[in-house]
């Protein structure tokens, strides 16, 4: 089992940048980017997992990543996947796949949003 997420160059700077502006940690940056791209995630729209390894972006361990709803991102990630998927397909493919795409969700929904408050109103709504 791969228990290390390595991000793309891209989401570091991306995941950098936020954590600068608003000071919320990259592992919830994260979590936030993930539900991003799987709220907006369709069905003719599949996720292929991952399986480039990136040696330029972030570091992190996965549970400091998906923390204790780590079951709820694999159930989430599953049910958009249409399919049963390993352990091993989930952590780093499917997570770090959903990651890459809702990171620039995440980047837009800042800009747009101009400001932390409504940065943080657009996430809950």
């Amino acid at each position: 089992m791969n228990f290390t997420l390595r991000t793309s160059r891209y989401a570091k700077e991306i995941l950098t940048q936020l954590h600068a502006s608003t000071g919320i940690t990259p592992n919830i940056l994260i979590r936030y980017a993930v539900s991003l791209s799987l709220k907006n995630s369709s069905v003719e729209e599949k996720m292929v997992p991952v399986t480039k390894d990136f040696s330029d972006g972030l570091v992190l361990n996965r549970n400091t990543v998906t923390g204790e709803y780590d079951y709820v991102f694999k159930a989430l990630i599953t049910q958009a996947a249409e399919k049963e998927i390993t352990d091993e397909e989930y952590f780093p493919g499917y997570f770090n796949a959903h990651l890459e795409r809702g990171i620039r969700s995440l980047a837009a929904e800042y800009k747009s949003s101009g400001n932390f408050e409504r940065f943080i109103r657009a996430l809950l709504s």
